[in-house]
């Protein structure tokens, strides 16, 4: 599914984000950048350990935030490290939390002149935010980053699992 906002493309895929040939991926990291289960454990494993070892220069990333790395072996030239937050239950900021890790993510592919971006569904798997309300989030920033800005052209959406992309494209559905 995709949709176009003002220059730029939301797209919806059901797949793996390590294949993906966006200039840029998006890794749902905990805040060390060593590593992980989940999307980050495979970012890391099919990138290799030049990922892994600017991610030791770094020194770690805090909730919300975001930080750059090559992309080491994956197709993509660059890897969009961004903390989403443990969902608790919802009334210790998750929401505003998750909305920046994907603001700082798409800021930074900005800066570093990145045109087509890809996201998987921070905090919903291990970290437990819901994926309806997360999905809405993810959506809403944006179609409003592209409407303030027109240099990102494509922003992609690899969903891992049919309930992901269900709820992605009737969250899109909703909102455009």
């Amino acid at each position: 599914m995709e949709v176009k906002i003002n220059k730029g493309i939301i797209s919806l895929i059901q797949g793996d984000i390590t294949k993906q040939d966006t200039e840029a991926i998006v890794n749902a990291a905990n805040k060390t950048l060593l590593g992980g289960g989940g999307v980050d454990g495979a970012i890391h494993r099919a990138g290799g350990k030049a990922i892994l070892e600017e991610c030791i220069k770094i020194g770690g990333c805090e909730t919300g935030e975001a930080v750059i790395t090559t992309g080491g072996n994956l197709p993509a030239k660059y890897v969009i490290h961004t903390v989403g937050p443990v969902y608790r239950d919802g009334t210790r900021g998750e929401p505003d939390l998750l909305a920046s890790a994907y603001r700082s993510s798409l800021t930074l592919a900005s800066a570093n002149n990145i045109k087509s971006i890809s996201f998987p569904s921070i905090s919903t798997g291990a970290y437990r935010f819901p994926l309806e309300q997360a999905a809405g989030i993810a959506l809403q920033i944006a179609i409003n980053y592209l409407h303030e800005h027109d240099y990102i052209e494509l922003i992609c959406f690899v969903l891992f699992g049919q309930d992901a992309f269900d709820a992605f494209e009737k969250k899109l559905g909703q909102l455009t």
